[in-house]
Formats: structure tokens, sequence, C-alpha cells
């Protein structure tokens, strides 16, 4: 998310300004709400989790073994308040949002994220407004943010899904309601098909508006067209545990070659 923020203010918001020009200390307050918000999400998220990752990942448990659950869940809440006072330090909207982010983020782990696509819907809208909080903290707006707050949404969302197909036996025993649950890993994966179609509409209109820009049209075939074909390919052959949790880490790998592409952006 920090990553995202940084190259969103160099290269799509101010641009035409020097390095230093750009790290003003209200974008570094920005940042550090962020990384708290960011902090409590997680927090939180393994602290309502921690019987259902006992199943799908009793390796990474931290809540419950390394931290207590009330230490945690302290910690969680100094962080939130923190977050929403960095934000309301820079403007009632940006306070706001970290609020809105904060309230979501608890909503998705203590209920939405065991309802059909609803938490994954919830999680890939918070990934596109840490996109978003940037041209607004800045006042400046910016389509190309927007393209890639859209960006963040999709690939998001397909990576919430699947990381749901690869943790079905935990929450199938804990009775989620998440779509590979309800709908059969089958079916999920035709959801995954037509939402990587629309991935690639997308990815393909930017290309078409940006086409004189070839370094960045080469770039964003090599880097995020061609790794979505492989994640489409290794989607249809997935049945295991093991194979989901490599199309997760495929899926982090997109995000993260869309998100350098900004380096490339006229």
């Amino acid at each position: 998310m920090l990553l995202t923020q940084v190259l969103v203010r160099l290269c799509l918001v101010f641009p035409e300004r020097s390095l230093a020009k750009s790290f003003t200390w209200p974008f570094g307050i920005l940042l550090l709400a962020t990384f708290c918000i960011g902090a409590s999400g997680y927090i939180i998220n393994d602290y309502y989790d921690l019987k259902i990752d006992r199943i799908n990942k009793p390796e990474r448990i931290i809540v419950g073994k390394g931290l207590t659950r009330r230490k945690a869940m302290m910690l969680h809440l100094y962080l939130s308040l923190a977050s929403v006072t960095l934000g309301t330090l820079l403007g009632w909207r940006i306070g706001l949002v970290y609020l809105g982010t904060g309230l979501l983020l608890w909503g998705y782990s203590a209920q939405l994220k065991k309802r059909m696509l609803v938490g994954n819907m919830t999680v890939a809208l918070l990934a596109a407004a840490m996109v978003l909080v940037v041209p607004l903290q800045a006042g400046q707006p910016s389509l190309a943010a927007w393209a890639y707050g859209i960006f963040a949404f999709l690939m998001t969302l397909i990576r919430e899904i699947v990381k749901d197909m690869e943790d079905v036996q935990g929450d199938a025993s804990f009775r989620c309601e998440t779509l590979p649950i309800v709908l059969g890993l089958p079916k999920t994966k035709w959801v995954l098909y037509f939402l990587l179609l629309c991935f690639w509409l997308f990815t393909g209109f930017v290309i078409a508006h940006e086409w004189e820009s070839k370094l960045l049209v080469v770039y964003l075939f090599i880097g995020v067209v061609l790794p979505s074909l492989v994640l489409f390919r290794q989607l249809f052959y997935a049945d295991r545990k093991r194979d989901f949790a490599q199309l997760s880490w495929l899926c982090k790998g997109i995000m993260v070659t869309g998100i350098l592409s900004m380096l490339v952006w006229h």
C-alpha cells in the first residue's frame, strides 16, 4: 500500500515535481495513516480468524501465540485511532476515508468475510480507496489514478476469491458462506474467468488509449497481460490447496508489476 501511494504521488499526481518536492509533510502523515490502518486491519483479521487459521495456516499464527488476544485488540484500537486522527489532521474528508476504512476492516474481519462475495468486494474497494486517497489529499484530480484504482479493485477481487478457494477446508468447518463453499470450485472458476475477461478488457482499453507510449504498452503486455494469461491457464488445472496458493502468489506478482508500470507512465 505504501509503495503504491508513493508511486501514485510521484508518477501520476505530481509527475513534474522533483523527488524532494513531492515528499511534503502532509504526504508523510498520509503514509503513516495508511501504515497504521493497514497494520490494524491485519491484527483484527488475525484476531477473529484464530480458530480458522489453526486449520488453514497453523504455521503463521501470531495472535494467541506470540501475542495475547487482549493485547492484539488493544493494539488494533490504538492503530485505528491513530490512523483516523492523522487523516483528520489532513482534512475531514481524509479522516472520513480512514474512519470508513477502519470500520469496514472490523466488519470484514468479524462478519463480512464469511458472506459470499461481500467480503471479497469490501477488500477490493478498500484497495482502490488507498490509491484514490492520494489525489484526494493532494487536491489534484487524476484520471490515471482512477485507472490504477480500477486495476487494484479487479486484481484484489480476483486474488481474494482465489484465497477463498485455497482456504475452503477451514472456512467450511466454521460455516462460512464464501463463493467456493456456496457454488463449489468449478462454478467459482467460471466467476474468475469472467473477472479475468473484465480485467483483460480494461487493460486492453488502457493499452489502446496509451498506444503512443510504446514503452508503457510493451511493459503492460509483458508484465501484466502475459502473467494474467498464465494465471488463467493455471486456474483451469488447479484443484488442490497448493495450486491455489501458487495462484494467490501469481496474483500478487501481477499486482506488483502493474503498480510498477507507473514508473513508465507518461
